[in-house]
């Protein structure tokens, strides 16, 4: 399907070789707009895409430029919590690769465990646990299964982002990441025992796409729009209607700051 998808779209690209790959999360597709000359692809179209079953997920891919650079996004992700598999985004990154990408910049929708990081903050991943009790490694063979990720979020991108939030003058938080399976929200007591184990935020994907990109040999980064704080700290309940509903807020900065990141950092970097 990788293959078939992967040759379909490049008898669409025209030529545009994209280097960065981007994956947007719920109400996170505004991004979107600061693409030039975009060519817009529904899910639907492609063979046998998965598609998301989740709204606020637009369920397309858009290939374009940022400044002078080719760029290629995934508005919209399916989550381990849709079908219970974890490996559900490997086609759509092996795609990615396929193309040419070779840096992967992840996004997602999340529940702060700081009270330092309201609704509307953005956080930069530096590091994840991996609380779902699954793995989108499992069942293949061979060695390169067991991939390190002492470093699975790259340093260079790293100091990129936080240069650029720099620069911008947007505050920009850096922890830990939770994955949760969902598609439930976390009890209070989960949350009590996140913060114990040193997590910053809690959602529902990313970590099975950050795995699945290393084994690919793809460069990593990932940020977290704030939606929410987890279950307990405020006493009300949470929704996906709030986590639609809050993210076009912090998504506006993070939004900001990676069509600077890519569009001023040029092909050097890719």
């Amino acid at each position: 399907m990788s293959v078939q998808t992967t040759d379909f779209l490049i008898s669409r690209l025209a030529g545009v070789l994209p280097r960065y790959g981007i994956v947007l999360g719920s109400g996170l597709g505004s991004l979107v707009d600061a693409v030039q000359n975009p060519l817009r692809i529904p899910y639907a179209d492609l063979p046998s895409f998965p598609v998301s079953s989740v709204s606020g997920h637009a369920g397309e891919l858009v290939i374009g430029y940022l400044g002078a650079v080719p760029v290629i996004m995934l508005s919209g992700r399916v989550h381990y919590y849709e079908s219970g598999d974890a490996n559900a985004m490997r086609a759509p990154i092996e795609v990615l690769k396929g193309l040419g990408v070779t840096s992967l910049i992840l996004t997602n929708s999340a529940g702060s465990l700081r009270e330092d990081m309201p609704p509307g903050s953005v956080m930069r991943i530096s590091d994840h646990i991996n609380f779902s009790g699954t793995n989108p490694l499992v069942g293949l063979d061979g060695d390169d299964r067991f991939v390190g990720m002492t470093n699975a979020y790259d340093a260079e991108l790293a100091a990129r982002m936080e240069a650029v939030a720099d620069k911008l003058k947007i505050p920009l938080s850096s922890g830990v990441y939770m994955w949760f399976s969902g598609p439930s929200f976390e009890t209070p007591a989960e949350i009590r025992m996140a913060r114990v184990f040193g997590a910053d935020a809690v959602g529902m994907s990313t970590v099975p796409e950050v795995l699945i990109a290393r084994h690919l040999g793809l460069k990593v980064a990932a940020a977290s729009v704030i939606t929410n704080f987890g279950a307990g700290m405020t006493g009300g309940e949470l929704s996906h209607h709030e986590t639609k509903d809050m993210a076009p807020i912090g998504g506006k900065r993070l939004a900001a700051i990676l069509a600077e990141m890519i569009a001023g950092g040029g092909n050097d970097h890719a």
